[in-house]
């Protein structure tokens, strides 16, 4: 690998103010809040406006905002996004970290359906396949995408009347009670199922966010019962939440401290 450019690592680095605060910066500003000599600054900043990638604010002499040259080098970059490929590119560096099986899943109608998957390398594993179908009420990442759900939506797909198919003795085939246990998933961020779905497995799964904020899928890990524990599921959910924040990353999504 070659070295770093360090006028090219400045001038990135200065693009990247503008993502925090109100989007407009001085010349001073920046010689602040990155301690570069002013020389440098100012020739660096000349150099962004000339190739539009950051432009005077009207009505606000010194000050810039971002310019074009951002946008349209962004929308390309969403034009070429895969949330499948992504996902699998994601999930595979997740399975390396855990040994485990890991999911990302969509949602369609009150199913969800799995667009990528790895496997465990252990004998006893979990047994699916991408592009299966199963009722989101009980998978770890169906609930989280129900979960995430606004209340007029939930109630349309999931009526008080519905009624809800088990797959194990422990699916929830009522829907207040799903309701209950989606509302704690809201308030925590997070899923567990603990055999749910599959009667000798549990998952644990995270909610993954486009750039403008939605859930648009989500990330689960998914571990035989003869390997899981309340100490195993902790380590579980942070490993999901930042395989799930990773993905989110991927897909344009800024999280905000």
């Amino acid at each position: 690998m070659g070295r770093l450019v360090p006028a090219v690592t400045r001038a990135l680095d200065i693009l990247e103010l503008f993502l925090d605060g109100d989007g407009t910066l001085s010349a001073p500003d920046i010689v602040r809040k990155l301690q570069l000599p002013r020389t440098t600054v100012h020739e660096l900043v000349t150099t962004l406006a000339a190739r539009k990638y950051i432009v005077p604010v009207p009505g606000q002499p010194g000050r810039y905002r971002l310019g074009v040259r951002p946008y349209q080098l962004g929308a390309r970059y969403a034009e070429q996004l895969d949330l499948a490929a992504e996902g699998q590119l994601v999930a595979r560096s997740v399975a390396e970290t855990c040994d485990e099986t890991v999911h990302v899943a969509i949602l369609e109608d009150t199913d969800v359906i799995y667009i990528a998957k790895v496997d465990s390398t252990h004998a006893v594993r979990m047994v699916s396949a991408a592009g299966r179908r199963l009722p989101a009420h009980c998978t770890s990442v169906g609930k989280m995408l129900l979960a995430s759900l606004p209340e007029h939506e939930l109630a349309a797909r999931i009526p008080d009347g519905a009624e809800l198919v088990a797959m194990t003795p422990n699916s929830i085939t009522d829907p207040g009670a799903l309701r209950e246990a989606l509302a704690g998933i809201r308030e925590r961020g997070l899923a567990v199922e603990s055999r749910e779905s599959n009667p000798d497995v549990s998952c644990v799964a995270a909610p993954v966010r486009d750039r403008t904020g939605q859930v648009v899928a989500a990330l689960s890990i998914s571990v035989p019962m003869i390997r899981w524990s309340e100490e195993r599921r902790a380590e579980l959910e942070q490993l999901a939440a930042k395989g799930a924040a990773e993905l989110s990353e991927h897909l344009g999504h800024r999280s905000v401290a």
